[in-house]
């Protein structure tokens, strides 16, 4: 009797520094049973039990859909080690060096392929996002922090030791300060949360802001979201903020295009969803710096997959990983 043939699935598991989410994945790039929880972060081992039982949910819908699992990909936020298997992720208690390919490993036997959340997000948005089909592709994300996703001649740049992307490292200021040693430059002057965090600043000093009639009280209230609206309604502080991030943005950009001359770079991440008020200046500016013949053949787009990049790259890593 002739055995029926099963439609075959991968999974895209993404783990965030507050939420996980997972979906399966056809080899087209079709997106079903999309599941999020929010990362439980009481020991380095519960982060682990959440992915291994969305794991198990996406065996169980892949069975109904008729279908099996063949692969399974997580990308996290920071460093995946590849020959170790070994994850570097800050924002996850205990997870320094921590052995995650072989604890979800004992818990599934789906095979599961690892990868950086920038790696996901370039690589989802070169599968079915703004740089579909393209060859070198470089994702900027800007949140919390400052990575890059590296695609060069169709294949991620890991570097020697899997940390290539590492831009919120950028020296862009000869004028060292003190948190470019926790954090590095770029990610220090540019990041959302330095953003937030300059502007508390400011305020402590005493500095006219429109800004203060929404801390209620609590400077902790304050976060790039907050500059963005107030810059918007013409705060001249708020303004002053964002061209100087507007600025470390531009060079940054610069850089990579001079380094890579990649065909596009994407620009994702929660603090380029501010829209145009951001990446109008920010497309204007890098051409002053970067090398003139990359600056003008390169493209410059905004995310198409948005908060689904990392989700779309992760199930690609397993895609490619089963081929």
């Amino acid at each position: 009797m002739r055995k029926e043939n099963k439609t075959a699935f991968c999974g895209g598991i993404d783990v965030g520094g507050t939420k996980i989410a997972g979906a399966l994945f056809t080899s087209q790039g079709r997106l079903t049973g999309r599941v999020r929880v929010p990362v439980d972060k009481g020991t380095a081992a519960q982060p682990v039990g959440q992915i291994a039982g969305i794991i198990r949910g996406l065996e169980e819908l892949a069975a109904r859909e008729g279908g099996e699992i063949r692969a399974i990909g997580v990308c996290v936020p920071g460093i995946v080690f590849e020959k170790t298997g070994k994850v570097w992720a800050p924002n996850i208690p205990g997870w320094d060096n921590y052995p995650l390919r072989g604890r979800l490993a004992a818990l599934t036997k789906t095979p599961v392929i690892l990868g950086s959340d920038r790696d996901a997000y370039v690589l989802g948005e070169q599968w079915r996002g703004a740089a579909r089909g393209l060859r070198d592709v470089v994702f900027l994300a800007v949140g919390t922090g400052i990575g890059a996703g590296i695609l060069s001649g169709g294949r991620l740049c890991r570097g020697s030791r899997d940390i290539a992307g590492a831009v919120g490292w950028f020296a862009l200021d000869p004028r060292f300060k003190t948190e470019y040693a926790a954090m590095g430059c770029f990610e220090a002057e540019a990041s959302g949360a330095s953003i937030g965090r300059q502007a508390r600043e400011f305020l402590r000093t005493g500095a006219p802001s429109s800004m203060k009639g929404l801390i209620r009280g609590r400077l902790e209230n304050i976060t790039a979201e907050a500059v963005i609206a107030a810059a918007r309604s013409g705060d001249r502080l708020a303004r002053f903020i964002l061209d100087s991030a507007v600025g470390y943005l531009a060079m940054g950009v610069a850089n990579i295009v001079s380094l890579m001359n990649p065909e596009m770079v994407v620009l994702g991440g929660g603090l380029f969803q501010a829209g145009d008020i951001l990446i109008r200046p920010v497309k204007r500016e890098f051409k002053r710096w970067a090398q003139p013949i990359a600056a003008r053949q390169v493209k410059i787009r905004l995310s198409a997959l948005g908060e689904n990049a990392g989700l779309y790259g992760a199930a690609r890593l397993a895609w490619d990983a089963v081929g």
